[in-house]
């Protein structure tokens, strides 16, 4: 099947890639709101740990054979963390430092996760910088070596707003060091449609880089990439958002405690929020027209409809058909959307042009949506707004030079 990103240009796809990853970012921003007010921060470090230590692995495994770049490294871990919606470029600035293949270090120029939590005290950043990224940075490591070890050597909370870098890492890989524990619920999702979604080989003869072999970069250059490979990559993206996800939902259902109703409720003012806030980005990084044309066209480029080849829609001009898919056996994202649970996707066209309206028809599982034109705009979702507060939702990238990084 082939991929909807196919049809951009090699420019408009490497705009797109870091989009992507800034966005699988931001759903944390769109979910733990709503995990707090309903089972509290305690609750919420748990379920953050519990998501991102079962999905990490996986889907990093999965960049590494897409882009040919697969070892047991650092040059392979540092890697897998440059194409991580864990650490999106610029946002999570992240900076390496090679000593050789098993020594090494990271800090982070800018941590735009960081940013947004400090304004809510210190509780809240020693949680995220202390007891999820614990856990979770050797969850990361699991997928390339289950002997690496990452240990912090300074990190929040600040003594002051202008202390740099946020944060800095060893990574050391030892042959003497205890294995990172394997993780159970990685199991439940490696089982997943999307973990075992295939996707279109990348073509090693259209012009560009056709994977990552080559020397780790200081920032990599997505467009040195080959149309193919970038069409590949915005699809792996994709899934990591969807792996994600279906991770999150494991671990809100076990603190929702049978109760269904709330679970689905939680999901689905994550998907909503987030749904809103990406579809700005894509809207505005692609220059798309305000019009009903540009809604769906954003419709069809958004992550809840991608990959191809995992959720199944039918595009025509003028609508866009969805239709049981492996998405939908999963769980995933678009089962929480139908002609009666249209939310996440008025978020979408609102996005677009507040005037604009998904018109929904069909089953819980095969329905089409039409954009219209109204003469009444839109009250911005408040999960849209919660979304808001990160300062990834208006975050701007910058051009950067891309260096060879060798060992120090």
């Amino acid at each position: 099947m082939m991929s909807r990103y196919a049809a951009l240009s090699r420019e408009e796809l490497a705009t797109l890639v870091p989009e992507l990853l800034l966005i699988g970012q931001l759903i944390d921003r769109s979910g733990m709101a709503w995990c707090i007010s309903n089972f509290g921060r305690e609750e919420m470090l748990q379920i953050a740990i519990e998501e991102w230590a079962a999905a990490s692995p996986l889907y990093t495994k999965r960049m590494q054979k897409a882009l040919n770049y697969e070892g047991e490294d650092i040059f392979t871990l540092f890697k897998g963390l440059q194409l991580d919606i864990g650490a999106p470029p610029q946002f999570m600035d992240f900076r390496y430092v090679v000593h050789d293949r098993w020594h090494g270090e990271f800090y982070l120029d800018h941590c735009g996760a960081l940013l947004d939590v400090e304004p809510m005290g210190e509780d809240y950043v020693r949680g995220m910088c202390h007891d999820i990224e614990d856990p979770t940075f050797d969850a990361t490591a699991l997928a390339t070596n289950r002997k690496a070890q990452v240990r912090p050597i300074h990190r929040p909370p600040r003594a002051s707003s202008d202390e740099h870098p946020h944060c800095r890492w060893t990574v050391i890989i030892d042959e003497s060091y205890p294995e990172v524990p394997f993780i159970p619920a990685m199991d439940i999702v490696g089982a997943s449609r999307a973990h075992h979604t295939e996707l279109a080989p990348i073509d090693p003869d259209d012009e560009g880089m056709a994977d990552y072999s080559g020397p780790l970069l200081s920032d990599v250059d997505f467009g040195a990439f080959s149309h193919s490979a970038l069409v590949r990559i915005a699809d792996e993206v994709c899934l990591q958002m969807h792996l994600l996800v279906l991770s999150f939902t494991l671990a809100v259902e076990a603190r929702a405690k049978g109760d269904a109703a709330l679970a689905r409720t939680i999901r689905t003012k994550q998907l909503i929020g987030i749904a809103g806030v990406a579809a700005e980005r894509i809207h505005k990084a692609l220059k798309l027209s305000r019009d009903a044309k540009g809604a769906l066209r954003v419709l069809e480029l958004h992550p809840l409809l991608n990959p191809a080849a995992y959720v199944y829609a039918d595009v025509d001009p003028d609508f866009i058909h969805v239709r049981t898919s492996p998405a939908y056996e999963d769980g995933s994202w678009i089962s929480l959307v139908s002609s009666v649970a249209d939310t996440p996707l008025q978020a979408i066209v609102a996005a677009v042009d507040p005037y604009l309206r998904a018109e929904v028809s069909g089953t819980e599982s095969d329905w089409t949506v039409r954009v219209i034109a109204t003469d009444t705009p839109a009250k911005k979702l408040s999960e849209v707004e919660v979304t808001e507060f990160s300062g990834g939702a208006a975050w701007v990238f910058e051009d950067r030079k891309s260096l060879p990084l060798t060992v120090v």
